[in-house]
């Protein structure tokens, strides 16, 4: 062993010693700093989760999709407007499609009702999300009852339950033929919610876009890069708006860290003076405190990053989870996986760890630059 390497663990060891003399101290410093990491650290890693999450569903969401707009309000389309639009250069297919929202009173939750583009759903028969069968209490072999645009109630038979391995989007969900969707909202014939619009050439969705809006100008073309941005945009805006709420926790520690920067208390003091009057370097002095800053910061940020982890993938991040998911009263119970984002771990590490091993070494290397008989009289 190297004298350098024998220096370093004698100085570790003492540091370690020194540490558990005052434990209940370090342990009330580790609780707060571990708090206000895994706080801000859940804060990003749900946010990240959630925009991976969208990022991938919207992998296979329309490439353009084609809105009517009546007075600037969404309206329904009529079904000849796709033919114009097929007959567009770069226009692959135009498939109309049929969706609506409908409310039910005795659970006060809003169904999101789709006509599958393939696949027939037989007349009669619908799909629901585990959040739909779960408020209504029904399970496929029941009947699902809605109370249409006619006054009239139809009843649905349940087929199945849609997997729950896909409940982030399904929860709201009711899948229902095309017949039965027309019928329950008295839908006029020759019309579609909107028109789904696929591309030959992927690289040529702006310029088809484009060309949409000039043929179509009373409509809305929004693209699949348009709903991904509008996703992210949402998912920043509510993290941010979290991460206000928690900042006085942030404040808090930075008070402290400002605190420490200060000085050290009375025994610390003493304790540097004792350790220059025996032998001691300020370098070592500077050493044993850093290590001191860093065995506490390190178990903090990864003790934080931990508890975020378990936070968000074994309690679907309940803290605050009900705000960054949405507004709906079906909230999805789902089990997000934690997406790690390491610029923005870094950028938290930077934030936490750094500051707090400054803030002992600056008055370290204060009362070690003193003259130690002078360090110790100090009351």
């Amino acid at each position: 062993m190297t004298p350098a390497v024998a220096r370093f663990r004698n100085i570790l060891d003492f540091t370690l010693a020194a540490m558990l003399r005052r434990k209940g101290k370090n342990l009330l410093l580790l609780s707060m700093f571990t708090l206000v990491i895994s706080v801000f650290a859940s804060i990003l890693l749900f946010t990240h989760s959630l925009r991976h999450e969208a990022g991938l569903i919207l992998k296979e969401a329309p490439e353009i999709i084609i809105q009517r707009l009546v007075a600037g309000r969404h309206d329904l389309i009529p079904l000849e407007l796709g033919d114009r639009v097929s007959a567009l250069p770069g226009v692959q297919m135009v498939t109309p499609r049929l969706w609506g929202y409908y409310f039910d009173p005795s659970t006060s939750a809003t169904y999101t009702l789709v006509v599958p583009p393939t696949g027939q759903v037989p007349e009669g028969t619908v799909r629901i999300g585990v959040g739909v069968g779960r408020s209504r209490r029904v399970f496929p072999g029941k009947s699902l009852a809605m109370q249409g645009y006619d006054g009239k109630e139809h009843r649905f038979e349940i087929g199945e339950l849609i997997p729950e391995e896909s409940e982030l989007v399904s929860s709201d969900l009711v899948i229902i033929s095309a017949q039965d969707f027309r019928s329950l909202f008295s839908y006029p014939k020759g019309y579609a919610t909107d028109l789904a619009v696929t591309v030959a050439n992927p690289r040529e969705i702006s310029t088809v876009a484009l060309k949409i809006t000039e043929s179509l100008p009373n409509t809305r073309v929004v693209t699949r890069n348009d709903m991904v941005n509008t996703y992210q945009s949402l998912f920043n805006w509510r993290s941010g708006v979290m991460a206000l709420i928690f900042v006085s926790t942030l404040l808090s520690f930075a008070v402290f860290a400002w605190d420490r920067a200060t000085g050290l208390s009375a025994e610390e003091r003493r304790e540097t003076g004792i350790l220059k009057a025996i032998g001691w370097e300020t370098s070592d002095i500077l050493l044993m405190k850093l290590c001191e800053g860093a065995i506490i910061s390190l178990l903090s940020f990864l003790g934080g990053c931990i508890l975020a982890w378990v936070h968000i993938h074994y309690f679907w991040g309940s803290l605050f989870g009900s705000f960054l998911k949405g507004w709906s009263t079906l909230y999805p119970y789902f089990r997000l996986a934690p997406v790690l984002d390491l610029f923005q771990m870094s950028v938290l590490f930077m934030l936490t760890v750094p500051p707090y091993i400054a803030a002992i070494l600056i008055p370290s290397w204060r009362a070690a630059s003193m003259d130690p008989d002078t360090v110790m009289r100090e009351p």
